[in-house]
């Protein structure tokens, strides 16, 4: 087994997500308050495990992430799937399935979980592309996929597929097509 993982992804990764989170408060570059802030530490400390999963330093990242969970309530079950860009807007309960592949540009809030359906046609876990903006206490399950540039707004169950700009509201949910769906919620840092 390695001891280390990819140092190299780790720095693009958490660079990205640094000018990323800077832009989401509104400034060029994070304070040292922010840094301080605890969805700060659940990011960096995930980047960490991500970039060491398989590997030793992997082992002790995940439980240090265990750690952080009594604190926060952020719960990653070590998933290692999650793109760059990575924006945690408020803790609390957050819960995501080990197995949910994730794109760029991934902003949730609290309350959320991001999980699987054990049962019936969506069986399974989601796949969630880039630009997505999960709200607070939604939830999302099963064998689906979310497509690019989707608002998913607070107290929201989704259970099926949601195309390209989209916004997915209420429960149970309707999607509304939607340019940009996710302007003002994901900063454009490119």
């Amino acid at each position: 087994m390695k001891l280390f993982g990819n140092r190299s992804m780790y720095h693009d990764y958490l660079v990205y997500d640094e000018r990323l989170n800077a832009a989401f408060r509104g400034t060029q570059n994070m304070t040292w308050r922010q840094k301080k802030e605890y969805e700060w530490k659940a990011v960096k400390l995930y980047r960490k495990f991500q970039s060491c999963n398989g590997t030793l330093m992997g082992r002790y990242y995940k439980l240090k992430l265990r750690s952080l969970e009594k604190k926060t309530g952020i719960h990653f079950e070590g998933n290692p799937n999650i793109g760059k860009g990575l924006i945690i807007g408020h803790w609390g309960r957050i819960v995501f399935n080990g197995n949910v592949k994730f794109g760029d540009n991934l902003f949730i809030t609290h309350g959320i979980t991001i999980g699987r359906d054990i049962r019936g046609k969506r069986k399974g876990v989601p796949t969630i592309g880039n630009n997505v903006c999960i709200r607070a206490n939604s939830t999302v399950v099963g064998n689906i996929i979310i497509g690019n540039d989707v608002l998913i707004a607070p107290n929201t169950f989704v259970n099926f597929d949601v195309p390209d700009h989209s916004i997915v509201i209420g429960n149970p949910a309707k999607i509304i097509h939607r340019e940009n769906a996710t302007e003002g919620h994901i900063p454009n840092i490119d």
